[in-house]
Formats: structure tokens, C-alpha cells, sequence
């Protein structure tokens, strides 16, 4: 698998790398054709940077932002777009004139949950979803329900590649997308036609990486 990784650069920002692999691998929503691996946007500090300040250039200083959702662990990258929308002067209506930065637990039912102590800082809040990739935009659909439950205002959704660019009228805000890989599809199972000609999965893909199959 690893032989068949190759890497693309963002256009404005060559610090920001992201790695692809060719191959057969299935989301918890689809099969695509190549997987992202964002491990290090995700952990390095010099790079969450960059992906942070090169997604904060493309919120205006009319928006309005009290709290990042961290969605597929990109809570250092969250840190520093708080930090960078600050600087940018975004506006917060937050109290404490600040950005909260927040993951939700998945409970047993697979549903995204908030405790107790947690749901005040999305509820009556102007909320902005991060991520590190859309494909069907089912992850990001859970996610806006989740929002929409917990009583906060969506103002938008980002994330460093997406294969859409709008999920239920949001529109999605990306450093890469599909345009970047024009071989790049997501199908259903039954849909997928390297499953119609019987080839293996190369890996099982969620949020979190990747687990090989061969």
C-alpha cells in the first residue's frame, strides 16, 4: 500500500502535504478509490499551523464563531484556528470573548453526544465545524444534527479535503478537493466496481486512519 502513495501540495501553502494512497478502501458511509492520510496536518505543530491559518483565510470578519466542533481528532489544528480567527478579529458573542474548542463522545448507538458540562458551549452558540475529510458528507450530516440537538447556530463547516461542497445547504470550505484528484470516487457497496470485480479491500478507513486488510 505504501508504494502507492504519492503526495499533493496545497496551492497557497506548500507546507501542507497530503498523502494518497490508490486503492480499494471502505468508509463507515462508502467505498472510495483513494484514502487521505492526514496523520501528521493532524499532529505536528507546524503543520496544524498551516492548515489552521490557511482555513481561517477563508472565513470574512463578519462571521461570527464561540465554538470549533473537532471532528476525525483535529483538536490541534482547532486550537490554533481559534487562535487564528482571534487574530483575524473574528467575533465571538462568548462571555469570556473567546473560541471554545470541543469534540463530541460517540455513544453505544453510534450517536455524537455532548455531557452535560459540555453542552453550554454549544448550545445558543454560533458553531463551526471542523474536519479532516468529507466524502458522502454522511459524517458531517451526523455531526450538524448533533448541533441542531444540542441547540446551536451552524455557521459553516471546513475541513482539508472534501469531495463536496455543500452537505443540507452548509457549504464546505476545504484546502483540497476532488478537483486536486480526478480519479478520486466514493460509491455505495453495491455501487463500488472493484467490489463487482472482486477485489479486495486494501484497508478499512474511519476518521481516525486506517487498518490493512492484506
Amino acid at each position: 500500500m505504501e508504494s502507492r502513495m504519492h503526495k499533493i501540495y496545497a496551492k497557497q501553502d506548500k507546507r501542507i502535504a497530503l498523502k494518497v494512497y490508490e486503492g480499494h478502501f471502505a468508509t463507515p458511509h462508502s467505498h472510495i478509490t483513494h484514502y487521505f492520510d492526514m496523520t501528521t496536518l493532524r499532529t505536528r505543530a507546524s503543520e496544524a499551523s498551516a492548515v489552521a491559518q490557511e482555513l481561517s483565510s477563508h472565513y470574512e470578519l463578519s462571521t461570527v464563531v464561540d465554538t470549533i466542533i473537532c471532528m476525525d481528532h483535529t483538536e490541534v489544528i482547532g486550537a490554533y484556528l481559534a487562535e487564528e480567527l482571534g487574530h483575524a478579529g473574528i467575533m465571538s458573542m462568548n462571555a469570556h470573548d473567546t473560541i471554545y474548542v470541543v469534540s463530541p463522545e460517540i455513544n453505544i448507538n453510534g450517536q455524537l453526544i455532548f455531557q452535560d458540562n459540555m453542552a453550554p458551549m454549544i448550545r445558543n452558540k454560533n458553531v463551526l465545524i471542523l474536519m479532516a475529510s468529507i466524502t458522502t458528507g454522511g459524517a458531517l450530516q451526523a455531526c450538524m444534527d448533533c448541533v441542531n440537538y444540542y441547540g446551536g447556530k451552524l455557521q459553516g463547516a471546513c475541513a482539508i479535503f472534501s469531495a463536496v461542497s455543500k452537505v443540507n445547504g452548509t457549504s464546505v470550505t476545504s484546502i483540497f478537493t476532488s478537483s486536486e484528484v480526478p480519479e478520486y470516487n466514493s460509491y455505495t457497496t453495491r455501487e463500488c466496481p472493484h467490489c463487482r470485480a472482486q477485489k479486495k479491500l486494501d484497508a478499512i478507513v474511519n476518521g481516525s486512519g486506517y487498518s490493512k486488510l492484506q
